[in-house]
């Protein structure tokens, strides 16, 4: 219910927005964006034609300007970058964290970026060299260095008048982080602790050691699964040697488990998650036609293995009658077996040490099925056609078509993933070429052999 009441909101706020656009009524499109959050103004920008997104731009506050850019899609923000002034830029960059600034520097214009970096006092250009050597799917791209930390020797009395001292907390902090003199980390403090135990109490005695420190290179995905697994909050991040580098909230994760998601959508249509729906026909084209190119060239093939069989075709028309039940009960079976294995894989849950208990389970679900169905379509077939040999053809074909589909969808990502490949951009493709061309070639040939 709050999703579908959040919808409606978003799909009010667009409405609202485009009438005042529509009117010319830019006092009121000013006010409706000075009511927003600026990832609701991204949503905003994301959802409106190239012309009306200029327009709804310029009424920005530019104080919102770096936290917008953040939000929008890769295609929208370099497009917003490209039209913005030098000055601008260094503006909206002034505003921004150094963690979301290290997101963001590398599609600045390079004087631009030379002029931010000048501009930064010394403290932030430390947290930002920390940031920027860490590639932005990893622990280290995705970490806040805007924590506090706290030694081991000390008491909670001596913590709380530190606070109190420096007189705020960076946002979203749960736990202070614990490090002994070389700055390795040691455990978190957790703020409700510190407000509930003897003041008297030595940080060491009353701090959490089960957090353990999350490796800077780690995949943001394997990130997100640790912080699923733990019920995590907050997580250190730490280098090769221990030292802690900044902090992973959950806030950070639910971004990435989100961007994962769409990815993953996004991916079954050839398409990336930062498609901009209101792109450049000539670019959109651009980038779906290397899709449809390859979707043309398989199915040429499985058009080419057809026509094999044009003959056998043309003596018995219910061959082609039947020919589409055989490639989508192979399609199905594997696009199932080929989702299951990917979000498998996804969790961590598929190493090589389970991978062959898996496509054996696979195989066997995928031979069971294939036998019950084709029982019922050899039945179907049957009494359709009046024809007990072609029965048993289509009923051969549904069990081998399903037992390579089994086949397909259980190593399909694995190969994909081994030579470098996106198995939730390009598995289904492949899938689909193996069901097809197999399904195809085992009904027709059959036909070939036993009824004509």
């Amino acid at each position: 219910m709050a999703d579908a009441a959040e919808k409606d909101t978003a799909h009010d706020r667009l409405n609202n927005l485009q009438l005042a656009l529509q009117q010319d009524d830019i006092a009121q499109v000013r006010l409706i964006l000075h009511e927003l959050h600026p990832a609701e103004i991204a949503l905003l920008l994301e959802s409106l034609p190239h012309e009306q997104r200029t327009i709804v731009w310029d009424q920005v506050d530019p104080a919102f300007d770096g936290d917008i850019l953040l939000y929008v899609n890769d295609n929208l923000r370099a497009s917003l970058i490209r039209d913005m002034e030098s000055h601008e830029l260094v503006a909206a960059a002034e505003s921004l964290a150094p963690d979301d600034l290290a997101d963001l520097l590398p599609e600045m214009p390079e004087d631009v970026i030379q002029q931010i970096l000048q501009n930064l006092d010394e403290q932030h250009r430390e947290r930002l060299e920390a940031v920027l050597p860490y590639p932005e799917d990893t622990a280290g791209g995705l970490m806040n260095v805007d924590t506090i930390t706290i030694r081991a020797d000390i008491s909670l009395e001596v913590v709380m008048r530190y606070l109190r001292f420096i007189g705020t907390l960076p946002e979203t902090t749960d736990s202070l982080m614990v490090v002994d003199r070389e700055g390795k980390y040691l455990g978190l403090l957790p703020l409700t602790t510190l407000l509930t135990e003897n003041p008297a109490a030595s940080v060491g005695k009353v701090m959490n050691r089960d957090i353990d420190g999350i490796g800077a290179d780690t995949p943001t995905q394997e990130v997100a699964t640790l912080f699923e697994h733990r019920d995590l909050v907050t997580a250190p991040v730490v280098d090769e040697s221990g030292k802690l580098l900044g902090r992973i909230t959950i806030d950070d994760v639910v971004d990435v488990i989100r961007d994962k998601a769409d990815h993953d959508f996004m991916g079954m249509a050839g398409l990336t998650e930062e498609e901009d729906i209101f792109a450049p026909v000539i670019t959109s084209s651009r980038r779906r036609a290397v899709w449809l190119g390859i979707n043309l060239l398989t199915a040429l093939l499985a058009s080419w293995v057809i026509g094999l069989f044009e003959a056998t075709i043309q003596q018995l028309v219910a061959l082609a009658v039947l020919m589409p039940v055989v490639a989508s009960m192979g399609g199905i079976a594997g696009s199932q077996t080929l989702t299951l294995v990917i979000r498998a894989m996804a969790l961590g849950q598929v190493s090589s040490s389970n991978a062959r208990r898996l496509l054996n389970k696979e195989l066997t679900v995928g031979l069971l099925n294939g036998i019950i169905w084709a029982v019922v379509l050899a039945l179907v077939a049957g009494f359709w056609f009046n024809n007990a040999a072609l029965a048993l053809v289509i009923g051969a074909a549904i069990v081998i078509n399903l037992f390579i589909a089994a086949l397909s969808g259980a190593t399909i990502p694995l190969m994909l993933r081994k030579v470098g490949a996106d198995p939730a951009l390009a598995g289904s493709v492949v899938l689909t070429t193996v069901t097809d061309v197999i399904g195809f070639f085992a009904f027709l040939g059959l036909a070939a052999l036993f009824l004509v």
